[in-house]
């Protein structure tokens, strides 16, 4: 692919996300004469408009492609190195662009949060990816970036502290301002409808080594109830991000060849804070989760405002746990809401990691840390707002 015309071509940059994601490459790589990117879409004219109202240069290159025209997709791939796509629910729009670029060699990066078709495209593609040579990556922004590097590194702090990798690690969400993201929203709810059509689906949903194909590891926290955490002083409600995050986290510990054991155990929680307070904010986690794919969930398209964006964060807690008990801790926070502010910057950096630090990592269906780990860290610290800091 060396000789393609474009590094990056955004896919969908007409959406909110993908706007979002357009600007950002425009704003943070325009003096970067060594990136050629481009924006695609379905209407000529709505490329141009977006790429106007962001501020792109006048002559950024625009690509008419559509999810439903095979040939429009396989002639963007032929044109560029990777694609970053932001066009979803991909269960619906994501496989024929995944399968023209694992058939031109070409990188492909989603958002996807969707374990079922995730796993659907792995047992599908992943032996043509590695022939061609394509780096096929899903869940590139909030789901799973922050909380697949989170375990990382904190596994990396407890190989120094303890000689060798924690069993047993928790991913805490300890403070988390954004709106859920209407492309989120679409994606979950077209994964339940997928599994209430065909119910022998809900096996691979409830699985946690879903994505792990050949390999199931130990029982797993369910997650699914609010909980009073001892250690951590704090009620922990559930997290409607474990279902997905948590798979991801085992297929990274899989592809990097088991450095946390085969034995290894993760979950993830909500902190909602000690005492009576805490457990009834627990409480109300636990029935906010439940609107957030009802009726009401914001639709795809649709999102915060430049400001909303920018008072959003997060802050998550990784504490990985010795088989004596001692803990070692790290934090991970983003500045951004992280379901678009904090996620278009992610995807576009993991894209940028893959082209120019990370050239030697081989074709397969891959998770961002496990093909990139440190680079990827010391890239969205540098880049995207993001930090990693051991914790007392």
């Amino acid at each position: 692919m060396s000789s393609a015309k474009f590094d990056i071509v955004v896919y969908g940059a007409t959406g909110f996300t993908g706007q979002l994601v357009a600007e950002y490459l425009a704003a943070h790589y325009k003096n970067d004469k060594q990136l050629k990117w481009a924006m695609a879409g379905r209407s000529l004219d709505k490329l141009k408009s977006v790429r106007d109202a962001i501020g792109a240069p006048a002559d950024t290159p625009l690509i008419v492609a559509d999810a439903s025209d095979a040939a429009s997709l396989k002639a963007m791939v032929a044109q560029t190195r990777s694609v970053i796509t932001t066009v979803g629910p991909y269960q619906f729009y994501g496989e024929a662009l995944l399968e023209a670029c694992v058939a031109g060699g070409a990188d492909y990066l989603d958002l996807c949060g969707e374990p079922v078709w995730m796993r659907q495209m792995i047992d599908k593609h992943e032996a043509a990816a590695k022939a061609s040579g394509a780096r096929i990556m899903f869940s590139c922004g909030y789901d799973s970036v922050p909380f697949e590097l989170g375990t990382f590194f904190v596994q990396e702090e407890a190989k120094r502290v303890f000689g060798v990798p924690a069993p047993r690690v928790k991913g805490r969400v300890r403070d988390m301002r954004g709106t859920l993201s209407g492309g989120t929203a679409a994606s979950a709810k077209a994964t339940f409808d997928a599994v209430a059509k065909d119910l022998s689906l809900v096996a691979i949903l409830n699985d946690h080594f879903a994505l792990t194909p050949g390999f199931a590891g130990p029982k797993q926290p369910k997650g699914n109830r609010a909980a009073y955490e001892e250690d951590l002083q704090s009620w922990a409600a559930p997290f409607m991000m474990a279902l997905i995050n948590t798979r991801n986290v085992h297929r990274s510990n899989m592809l990097m060849g088991f450095p946390y054991g085969r034995e290894f155990v993760y979950d993830e929680m909500v902190l909602t804070g000690p005492g009576d307070k805490g457990e009834a904010n627990a409480k109300r986690v636990m029935a906010v989760n439940a609107e957030k794919t009802g009726p009401n969930a914001p639709k795809p398209g649709e999102g915060p405002s430049k400001e909303e964006q920018e008072k959003g964060l997060f802050n998550l807690l990784y504490v990985a746990i010795a088989p004596d008990g001692r803990q070692v801790r790290a934090g991970v926070t983003g500045d951004r809401d992280p379901g678009y502010g904090s996620t278009s910057k992610m995807i576009s950096e993991c894209a940028i990691c893959l082209l120019r630090d990370a050239d030697d990592v081989p074709g397969g269906i891959w998770t961002p840390g496990a093909a990139m780990q440190h680079k990827l860290i010391k890239r969205l610290v540098e880049h995207a707002g993001l930090t990693f800091a051991v914790e007392s």
